[in-house]
């Protein structure tokens, strides 16, 4: 009976194990993508150049949400007992540090980014720096 308790008491602790530890030397990815037709340019080579920077912030944006989460809000309206207008909106707010690009190429009228995160890298450029909010006014630039 006591030999029997010790392997339920076994597989009882085994089984809140965690199924993955992440170990210091891990790595997040992240991949972009911006349509290059979208754009605003004046010709290809500018709206190209307006893909590759929004498939870079897509990316960093993937990874904040990785790293910190995301934030979902939403909102249901009843009209006489009825389910009415329904609002759902999502937020990601972060400062990555460290990140690299891997690759960055077209596919087809696409632009592509993929990122590389060192988690123990961030950690360490986290103590480097004070996080600074963004502006809420933003200003019109070429990109």
């Amino acid at each position: 009976m006591k030999k029997l308790f010790l392997i339920m008491l076994a597989f009882a602790t085994v089984g809140c194990q965690p199924l993955q530890h992440m170990r210091p030397d891990d790595y997040l990815t992240a991949v972009g993508y911006a349509s290059i037709s979208e754009q605003a340019g004046r010709d290809e080579e500018e709206k190209q150049i307006r893909a590759m920077r929004a498939s870079k912030i897509d990316a960093y944006r993937e990874l904040a949400e990785q790293v910190y989460g995301m934030r979902v809000s939403g909102r249901a309206e009843l009209q006489d007992q009825r389910l009415g207008t329904e609002f759902t909106s999502g937020a990601v707010d972060g400062v990555i540090r460290g990140a690299e690009v891997v690759r960055s190429y077209k596919v087809g009228d696409s632009y592509v980014t993929e990122l590389q995160l060192d988690i123990a890298k961030m950690e360490k450029l986290r103590d480097y720096g004070e996080v600074q909010q963004v502006p809420e006014k933003r200003q019109q630039t070429l990109f």
